[in-house]
């Protein structure tokens, strides 16, 4: 796991301008950093290195023999020793042990064919002299950040965007995309500044002559549902066919050449994970868990029984609301967006606490949600729209037990107010609304309420769901698919790489040097997953149905048993709480003054009335004041400009 930068400029690059830019990114990689400047300054490569595999020699940017091919990588690549060996059989020679090496080799032989090989979590740039291409490539669900922008002419891409900025690229807000970012509909390669891109998921990027141009190379492909109900596998297959293929991802991510341990929850993902390491290691491998003082949102008792079962080493992390408050402004200018709750600030101190514990690598459980429809709202379209021959009454019912089991989440993940009329462009796109899009719509409504006349004067005609949804191939993915999937889709394809593996993954680990392996998202699994029934999703009221089964050996009863509690952080309950009082400070400053989204009249009346809400209002609301506390902290921590 590392940092990476790139650049393919037209005249002669600054040096000092790429040792800024790498030293912002000196958390990624604090073992080594190093560059490589071509001899007439217009290319340049730079890496910041967490030593993983190939500790002695593993050093980059890496070149072939000929110098004229040389490569950056973040990451992992999985099954590399088996590619590698194929190489040296053809006649490539490696330099190094690291097993980012095999793309060098990979790309030699087969050119952009190389990235159906590559099989991990990764972002990765080729400089290819030879053909005057800079090609950068980031891995299938976007667990790797990698961004972009073409400057005064130049290209540069990096793992984060300050790394950008330090180049001399302007801090400014892309103001369309913070409209869309209050409904959690972002396209995939926009982020919230101006001019600077993300590389999708699955996709790769090829500079030439001062121009990107991007192209996919993979995309979740989910049956029709007329295939789907054509499968003619048994439950016993499908289980012992998901416990296969979720075993080897764990297996192969157990490789390294440092300790490997584990995040731990009280939910099945990451105690299934936990669970099939600890069957491949002769040592107790070392869980660590967030404990919180508000038993409704601590899952401390869960997680220390799972390990007790698994024979893990168990290590609790405990983190107050002060905890919180002193780390939120460090968190948001790692994350480099904007959060509605504190489970991103959680996720920063307790990777500050693995890494104090001389921690490189951990297991994390994002994904299986995604994979499998953990989320409330899954199971809400499968009752709607899956609902298994069962009467209107028996489906209200359930609906209304989901609704009362999911009270500390209440406004997030489940809501009952009425459609925004922006969900017309999703109906007619889509021929029906997914219930997560519903929630979000409301969370939309409701935040651009509070939005500057002058600037929601300027989003007049902009439909959020328009702009995403016309840049997806919905007719080759979408039409004759199962709902349950089709929601899937949009959701992998919106929030999984924006929020989740941003906030809960890559940049709230690798703020304090740790590589988060996540073995859900390991494209076999996801490929498996895809291509079952939805009843091995979710059954009934039961999701993740599969994976309950297929870890029932591995994982305690309790837990087998629970049913999905999403991860988040507790409200502010008092007047004298921590994060009351940030939150005030900055309501209060010139910060919120200054950034030019949020009206700061309306935004501070919110937070007067935040103490009256009856408590189950209270969570949405406060997650209202922290989209506002964040864009008002995003303005002030990277000096933009409107």
């Amino acid at each position: 796991m590392c940092g990476v930068l790139a650049g393919l400029f037209d005249g002669p690059v600054n040096p000092e301008h790429i040792d800024r830019a790498l030293s912002s990114l000196s958390h990624r990689g604090p073992d080594f950093t190093s560059k490589w400047v071509c001899d007439d300054g217009r290319w340049f490569l730079g890496h910041t290195r967490l030593s993983i595999i190939g500790l002695d020699n593993g050093t980059q940017p890496i070149s072939n023999r000929d110098g004229d091919v040389r490569i950056v990588v973040n990451g992992e690549f999985y099954g590399y020793q088996a590619i590698r060996d194929r190489l040296r059989n053809d006649g490539f020679h490696f330099s190094t042990d690291s097993d980012s090496e095999i793309l060098l080799h990979l790309y030699q032989r087969e050119g952009m064919g190389a990235v159906d090989n590559l099989r991990g979590e990764y972002a990765a740039v080729i400089a290819d002299r030879r053909n005057n291409a800079m090609i950068a490539i980031r891995d299938r669900f976007g667990i790797k950040p990698l961004f972009y922008t073409v400057h005064q002419g130049n290209v540069l891409f990096a793992s984060e965007i300050k790394a950008l900025l330090a180049m001399g690229v302007p801090a400014r807000w892309d103001r369309e995309s913070a409209f869309q970012e209050a409904f959690l509909f972002r396209p995939a390669e926009r982020t919230l500044f101006a001019g600077i891109f993300a590389v999708p998921p699955g996709h790769y990027a090829i500079a030439q002559r001062g121009h990107v141009a991007v192209y996919p190379y993979w995309d979740s492909r989910f049956p029709t549902a007329s295939a789907l109900a054509d499968d003619d596998r048994s439950d016993a297959e499908i289980v012992t066919g998901f416990r296969d293929v979720l075993s080897d991802a764990v297996r192969e991510r157990l490789i390294a050449d440092v300790e490997v341990a584990s995040y731990l929850s009280g939910g099945i993902d990451s105690c299934a994970v936990l669970g099939l390491a600890q069957q491949e290691l002769h040592r107790p491998i070392r869980a660590y868990t967030l404990t919180f003082e508000d038993a409704l949102y601590d899952e401390s008792a869960l997680a220390q029984q799972q390990a007790k079962y698994s024979g893990a080493a168990y290590h609790p992390v405990p983190i107050t609301s002060q905890d919180l408050a002193d780390s939120y402004g460090d968190a948001i200018w790692h994350a480099e967006t904007i959060f509605s709750n504190g489970h991103g600030v959680a996720k920063f101190l307790l990777s500050r606490a693995v890494r104090d514990a001389g921690i490189k690598v951990v297991f994390t459980g994002e994904g299986a949600d995604e994979m499998l429809g953990g989320y409330p709202p899954f199971r809400r379209d499968v009752l709607l729209y899956n609902s298994e021959g069962q009467d209107r009454e028996v489906v209200e019912r359930l609906l209304a037990e989901m609704d009362a089991s999911n009270q500390a989440t209440r406004g997030l993940l489940t809501s009952d107010a009425e459609p925004a009329a922006e969900l017309d462009t999703v109906s007619r796109r889509l021929g029906w609304v997914p219930s997560w899009i519903e929630v979000f719509a409301d969370m939309g409504t409701r935040t651009t309420r509070l939005m500057r006349d002058d600037f929601m004067g300027d989003m007049t005609g902009i439909n959020p769901y328009e702009l995403t949804l016309s840049r997806l191939p919905l007719s080759e993915r979408i039409r004759g698919r199962d709902p349950l999937n089709q929601s899937l889709y949009l959701w992998s394809h919106t929030m999984l790489h924006n929020f989740i593996l941003t906030f809960l993954g890559d940049r709230m680990e690798m703020a304090h040097s740790i590589e988060g392996r996540v073995p859900f998202l390991d494209h076999k699994v996801a490929e498996f997953a895809a291509g079952i029934p939805i009843q091995m999703k979710v059954k009934g009221m039961r999701e993740k149905h599969v994976l309950r089964e297929a870890t029932r050996d591995v994982i305690i009863d309790p837990v087998y048993n629970r049913e999905k509690h999403p991860f988040t952080t507790p409200p502010a309950q008092h007047d004298d709480d921590p994060m009351r009082a940030l939150f005030a400070d900055v309501f209060a400053s010139a910060a919120l003054d200054n950034q030019p989204v949020f009206d700061p009249a309306a935004s501070r009346a919110l937070l007067d009335e935040l103490p009256t809400l009856p408590p189950e209002d209270r969570f949405a609301a406060e997650g209202l004041i922290q989209r506002i506390l964040c864009t008002a902290l995003i303005h002030e921590r990277f000096a933009m400009s409107a």
